[in-house]
Parts: C-alpha cells; structure tokens; sequence
C-alpha cells in the first residue's frame, strides 16, 4: 500500500469519527488548572482540572520549583541509573516513603509510566492478572505489554471477582491490581472485600491511588482512610492531580522497589524529571501533611453537590468523591449539554466512549477545594437550566 492510499484511508477513518461525533481535538484554553480558566475569548469557572486541592498556583509550590530549577537546572538530562539523580530526588523518595508509610519509594515520570512500569516488571507470560473493568488505560496497556494472562472482574462485582479467583487458585503467580477511586465515575473500590479475598487466595494486591491521592485518608490515599495501607503490598500515586505537580510515585516493601527500580524499562529508560518538578512536588508532599484535613473539606462539597444534582434527577452513578459523573447516555446530548453549560459560565469535561463504555457519555465535574459556597449556587443553578433544557 503506497502512501496515497494509507492517506485516503486514514482521511476516511477520521470523517466516520467525525460523524459519530469521536475526533478528539486539543481544546484552546489557558490557564486549565486554575479556578477561571480561559476558553474561546470566554473566563470560565473550570470544573474539568484534577487541580483538586488547588496547589498548582500556590506560592510555596513555585517558590520550590524556582529554587529547585536556579540550583539544579532545567533538567536532569539523563536516567537516573546513569547520572540524572540528584539528592533531591532522594529527599523526594525518602518523604514519599514516609507520606505513605511504607519503606522504600520511587519517583517515575508519570502516572501512566508509572503503571506500565509496575505491571511489566512484576509479571511473566504465565502471570495472571485480575483487573477491574473501569481500571485506568494505563494499567491496561501495562496488561498488553506484559504479556501477562489479563483476567478482567465485572466493575466492583465482589462475588463475580471471588468467582475468577476461586477459579485460578492453583496458579502461583497472581496478581491483583484496581484503581482506587475511579477517574471517569468518582466511585470508590471496594478495597476491604478486595484485600480480604487477595489475602485469601494469595494474590498480589496493588492500587492506583491518583485520584484519592491528596483527598483520602488525610491525603495518604484510600488505602489509608481504611486502615489498610500495610495490607497492600505496592501503591501508586501521583503528583499530577490534588498535589499540584507532576510524575507519579511507587511505594511498597524495599524488595519490590529494588525489583522495579532493576527491571521497569520505562524507568530505566526515561530521563528523570526536572529538578523543578521534584522541588514542587516535595512541597506539595509538605503542605498535604501539615493540612491533612483539606480533603474531607472537599468530599463534603462533593456530598452537598451530589444531594443536589440528585434532587434535580440526574444519573450520578455511584460516586462518593470529589469526581461527580453526570450520565446523559447518548454523545450528542452530552456534547450539547457541555455547549450549554459554556453559556452559564461553567467549563465541563463532555467524556464520550471509548474512554467510558458506550451509551455511558456523560459530563464529567471535577470538583477542587477552592470553589466557594457561590461557584456551588451557580453550578446548581445551571444544572437546574440545563434539566429544563434536555
């Protein structure tokens, strides 16, 4: 096939997703993770940034990320086995190590990296791992990469999961991996049922805390609001989200960080991050334990938000967490609804398939510490227009 023919076909491929309203495009804003961000001429109360606890613009995180970039530089300039570590990233591991309770810790490039990181270093061809359906595409795309047998459990179905492991019990080498709080749906894994059936079946329990990360368990993730952060055994979590930065990190025993540090090829295969990121995201890991208690201030908005859309009859799913999905079902009233709410002064994530399951297209709020009781009137309000209007 010559180059005209595979640019007919991909021409052609792009105008099906366009009519099935699917072609993704990068949006033109600014300011995306602040309160008012600015989209199409317009100042917009930004209810799509994971921005959650507000950190991004605050002066103790740029303070850190100057200092960090005037004494280190602008980058690393290689991996960290060859001579991109600097002793602040140490520092960053040992806070981190100490944040989750745990007692080794490493710092990766990304959430996404992160993720395929842990889960090809960890498994082999005769590995199986089960994985919640909803479960972030990073830790899928580790799945694929791995090679690993994928065993997927119907969303926080216990008894369909008991089922799948009560079947593979006489493997030995099992892994279970489940994201936390899920990004597209705000609901919470239910992780005491999920470590009590790992422990019993001898399974390897690992959790993707991006999105509990800052908000649960006075910042330290679900895993701790439950009391259950010693019966997993790595966690991972992010400074991209509530704790204003960016990278990811993984916290677990020495052993199974020496192991990933030794085989996890994006790891050893990435140059580290700029020193500027490791020193906002110290800072960010200082702030959250001096301020443990910021996250229930934000679940409580959730709670307030979640009472209200409810009374006004829209699908929210199940979610119990600053991330309030409004399903709408169809694509089309989902983009229209998102156009509307541009209209009252709200800028809102539209999520369309595949990145959540078909007739599923719903608008997606994200909501962050610094909203106050008025942004919380007005949200009502628009939605209270916006039920009028579908």
């Amino acid at each position: 096939m010559d180059n005209k023919q595979i640019n007919k076909q991909l021409c052609s491929s792009l105008n099906d997703l366009k009519k099935q309203n699917l072609l993704r495009s990068i949006p033109d804003i600014d300011h995306g993770a602040d309160l008012y961000l600015d989209f199409k001429g317009k100042r917009l109360l930004n209810l799509a940034s994971n921005n959650y606890l507000g950190l991004s613009q605050t002066e103790v995180l740029k303070k850190a990320a100057c200092e960090a970039t005037k004494h280190w530089g602008t980058s690393a300039a290689a991996s960290r086995l060859v001579t991109g570590n600097f002793s602040l990233y140490c520092e960053l591991e040992d806070a981190v190590a100490r944040f989750k309770t745990q007692e080794k810790a490493l710092v990766i490039g990304s959430g996404y990296m992160a993720n395929l990181c842990l889960v090809t270093s960890l498994t082999q061809r005769k590995t199986i791992i089960f994985s919640d359906r909803l479960n972030h595409a990073s830790i899928i795309d580790g799945i694929i990469l791995s090679r690993a047998k994928h065993i997927r459990y119907r969303h926080n179905d216990i008894e369909h999961l008991h089922y799948l492991l009560k079947k593979h019990a006489s493997s030995t080498q099992k892994i279970l991996i489940t994201d936390t709080i899920f990004s597209m749906d705000g609901d919470l894994a239910r992780l005491e049922e999920i470590v009590s059936l790992a422990k019993k079946f001898n399974v390897i329990i690992v959790v993707d805390e991006a999105h509990a990360t800052g908000v649960f368990g006075k910042g330290r993730g679900l895993a701790h609001a439950l009391g259950l952060e010693k019966e997993i055994d790595i966690h991972m979590g992010t400074f991209s989200k509530a704790l204003g930065s960016y990278g990811a990190y993984l916290a677990g025993a020495k052993e199974w960080i020496d192991w990933i540090t030794t085989t996890g090829r994006p790891f050893i295969y990435s140059t580290a991050l700029p020193p500027g990121v490791i020193g906002a995201n110290l800072a960010a890991i200082d702030l959250v334990s001096q301020n443990p208690k910021q996250g229930q201030k934000l679940l409580d908005m959730g709670k307030y938000l979640r009472t209200e859309l409810d009374r006004l009859g829209f699908d929210l799913g199940d979610s119990g967490s600053q991330i309030i999905p409004v399903i709408l079902g169809d694509i089309e009233t989902t983009l229209k609804a998102k156009e509307f709410l541009l209209t009252k002064g709200l800028y809102v994530a539209a999520i369309r398939p595949p990145t959540v399951p078909q007739n599923t297209s719903r608008l997606r709020l994200s909501l962050r510490i610094d909203l106050k009781k008025e942004h919380l009137q007005q949200i009502v309000r628009s939605f209270e227009e916006l039920k009028k209007q579908l």
